[in-house]
């Protein structure tokens, strides 16, 4: 029994390297560096809403089927988040990050992984709260199109908006939370303000380039998707696209520590996992 149950998750294993690859090939989107156990779930999570009996009958249909493999890399893209997530790490922003922001006369902040843009919207109203929200540029990445889009339009549903109020508050929000959208039945529309000063775009963290001379980037819970090559090189990638001098925040899931830039940074705030690029020294 045991033999024949490793012979089968061998398989499996198997299965998900040539879909992987099948993906990379295909359609240039590489999640061979993905965490291996969050791919897995992924993938059987999709097979079982699909009409495909096994993994490896999925890999034809990804290969000759776009809309097919759309709906598939919707289950790969990771867009769990909510507005003011993580309420301390906004604090912390306000506290030890704008005040020195505003010694740039202009600033330009990275979001990567911006998902569904609640992150992107909850960044724009503490710029906007602070004064500075009008000399920043915020680049929102992600490499899923249908999140960006989700993004993009900036609505959401109102019921998640209203508990999102109580983060807002404990984020050290200065207004009402409700003058920062308009809602109408099952629907609610952030204020098309809050947009002005964002680029939305596609990016890839395990393929794309550097973006170059930000003065703060934001990746949060995206890391912990990653197995370690991957996440030195998007870590890499950050260290590379920031100023001297930048911030990098990561939040409460993740850490720079034992990673291969942890001599680049000095902790700004250790739990909301902030950090300040300075000259790296090799350890």
């Amino acid at each position: 029994m045991t033999q024949a149950k490793d012979q089968k998750t061998d398989l499996e294993s198997i299965e998900i390297d040539l879909l992987l690859e099948a993906i990379f090939r295909r359609y240039g989107y590489d999640f061979r560096s993905y965490a291996r156990a969050s791919i897995e779930r992924r993938a059987r999570m999709f097979l079982s809403t699909s009409d495909c009996s096994s993994l490896s009958e999925m890999i034809p249909k990804v290969i000759h089927d776009k809309d097919f493999f759309s709906r598939l890399v919707r289950y790969f893209s990771v867009s769990v988040t909510e507005m003011f997530r993580d309420p301390s790490v906004y604090c912390a922003l306000r506290e030890k990050v704008v005040p020195l922001l505003k010694t740039w006369p202009h600033i330009k902040i990275w979001l990567a992984g911006c998902a569904t843009g609640e992150e992107v919207y909850s960044l724009a109203i503490v710029l906007k709260e602070e004064g500075l929200y009008d000399r920043a540029t915020i680049y929102a990445t992600d490499f899923s199109d249908d999140a960006l889009e989700h993004a993009r339009e900036g609505i959401y549903d109102p019921a998640k908006l209203q508990e999102a109020t109580r983060n807002y508050q404990q984020a050290g929000g200065k207004r009402s939370f409700s003058e920062y959208y308009l809602a109408r039945y099952d629907a609610a529309a952030m204020d098309a303000a809050l947009r002005e000063r964002v680029v939305f775009s596609g990016h890839n963290l395990a393929m794309d380039g550097v973006f170059g001379e930000m003065h703060l980037i934001l990746c949060r819970n995206v890391l912990i998707y990653f197995n370690r090559d991957l996440q030195n090189r998007a870590l890499h990638l950050f260290t590379d696209s920031l100023v001297h001098g930048g911030y990098l925040c990561l939040g409460t899931k993740e850490t720079l520590q034992f990673t291969d830039v942890s001599h680049c940074y000095d902790a700004v705030d250790s739990k909301a996992r902030i950090y300040k690029k300075g000259f790296c020294h090799e350890n």
